[in-house]
């Protein structure tokens, strides 16, 4: 069995719809449903079982998981940049994540896990993925401190060879509807276009850029799953590795896109950032992307305006968007 936590979220998602595509279907979904509307991105998904997170958190700490696991995709986390409750991104992004490590180690298991670019704070250290450079960083957010201390975990337990991280920058891509305010750009944009006919940016208070000149590097989930599936393929390479386009884009870039994918002429309204992001607004985000390249992965990332157009032609436009 391939165990993703997180199968039901946004990335988790789109990589069980990989493993289906390479005609894999002993899958175990692990999530946590609730009330949101994350279950529609299982309806076209085939695998062998579904069980809530805590249940499969309890088989793990009682060592009695009652099937043969191959590896473990640990997806599953509090994505949310704007999460206040310190102790619930400690117990459900850091601890979890250990204990899962901790398992995955003691039974010989594949352990491919979820990082994230919010790691990086402000971005004044740089972009690197240098093992010595991750333990200098300092998040800005608390969801990215506690993708931070899992890393330093890994690190400081000399678990690096032995497991694959993945610190994913602006991902954006079809099954991502469930995430309310944390959906992307592309995707609030395409829903003010198709209402207003306009988007709005916010404006730029540094006089190197101009507005909606502010960079991301942006990477559409399907290349995304493709790194994930040469990762579960070569267990040999592990480490802690960016996931980006390597290239930097505007938000200007970014819209323009969505426009020209639904055949309109750009329209764009720069407005006022709120006082209360200001100081913490990343201006520029760029995953280095050398170490990936040098373990040999071949995933090719197509331009910007090529993703963006599938996904706004191909999912968003579409009766069934979900992949």
């Amino acid at each position: 069995m391939i165990v993703v936590t997180g199968g039901a979220g946004f990335i988790g998602s789109c990589f069980v719809a990989k493993l289906n595509d390479r005609g894999i279907d002993e899958i175990i979904v692990v999530d946590e449903l609730g009330t949101s509307e994350k279950w529609r991105n299982l309806v076209k998904r085939r695998y062998a079982d579904y069980l809530d997170k805590d249940a499969f958190l309890a088989m793990v700490e009682a060592d009695r998981v009652p099937f043969p696991v191959e590896a473990v995709i640990h997806m599953g986390a509090c994505s949310s940049t704007t999460e206040r409750d310190a102790g619930f991104l400690m117990e459900n992004n850091y601890h979890y994540s250990c204990r899962l490590a901790e398992w995955t180690r003691r039974q010989g298991v594949r352990f491919i896990y979820a990082s994230s670019a919010a790691t990086y704070g402000d971005g004044s250290r740089g972009f690197s993925d240098d093992d010595e450079m991750s333990k200098a960083l300092k998040p800005i957010n608390m969801y990215g401190y506690s993708k931070q201390l899992f890393d330093l975990w890994v690190l400081r337990n000399g678990l690096a060879p032995h497991v694959a991280g993945i610190k994913f920058f602006n991902v954006f891509g079809p099954n991502e509807y469930h995430k309310a305010d944390m959906t992307s750009v592309i995707y609030k944009a395409f829903h003010q276009i198709r209402e207003k006919g306009r988007v709005g940016l916010f404006k730029s208070y540094r006089p190197e850029y101009a507005d909606g000149g502010q960079k991301r590097d942006f990477v559409s989930v399907k290349e995304c799953a493709e790194v994930l599936w040469w990762l579960l393929e070569h267990r040999e390479v592990n480490g802690i590795f960016n996931l980006g386009t390597g290239e930097a884009r505007t938000w200007n870039d970014l819209i323009k896109a969505v426009f020209a994918a639904l055949e309109r002429p750009a329209a764009i309204d720069y407005v006022e950032m709120p006082e209360g992001i200001r100081g913490q607004y990343q201006y520029f985000t760029e995953a280095r992307m050398d170490k990936l390249r040098a373990a040999g992965c071949p995933v090719a990332f197509p331009p910007l305006e090529e993703t963006v157009a599938d996904y706004v032609q191909n999912h968003l436009l579409q009766a069934d968007p979900y992949l």
